[in-house]
């Protein structure tokens, strides 16, 4: 099984998705990703601060970099940092995402990483939701 690149900060999105988002296209391939993954828990995931599969259909990904570079990059360092997990890390999927749960979410911490971000609100809603993991 090939390693697929991984945005840090993708491992908050995944478990607050609730379908919405930028476009149709861009929620309904993060709904297909996302199911992947649950069938997959042991997909080995890069993380790196760059373009990545949930990208492919951002309105944001501009021929290949992000138009909000600087602040997702902040998302991804941060992420990284509070699960202390090196940039370029392979793990498997299941792995990363209970060292978010644990290290952020649980922690009390998204909101400091991220709570500037434009979807914020979404992940207010759906806090009280069961985790997807």
């Amino acid at each position: 099984m090939k390693d697929l690149i991984l945005r840090p900060h993708h491992g908050m999105c995944f478990q607050f998705y609730t379908g919405k988002g930028y476009s149709t296209d861009f929620t309904d391939h993060m709904g297909e990703v996302i199911k992947a993954f649950a069938g997959a828990p042991e997909q080995k995931v890069r993380l790196l601060s760059g373009i990545d599969l949930i990208c492919e259909s951002c309105p944001n990904n501009e021929a290949g970099t992000c138009s909000s570079q600087d602040k997702v990059m902040r998302y991804d360092k941060e992420v990284l940092k509070a699960c202390r997990i090196p940039e370029g890390e392979v793990m498997p999927y299941a792995d990363f995402i209970a060292q978010v749960r644990k290290n952020i979410i649980d922690a009390g911490r998204r909101s400091s990483i991220c709570g500037d971000c434009s979807w914020d609100h979404l992940c207010g809603e759906s806090a009280q939701r069961e985790s997807l993991w």
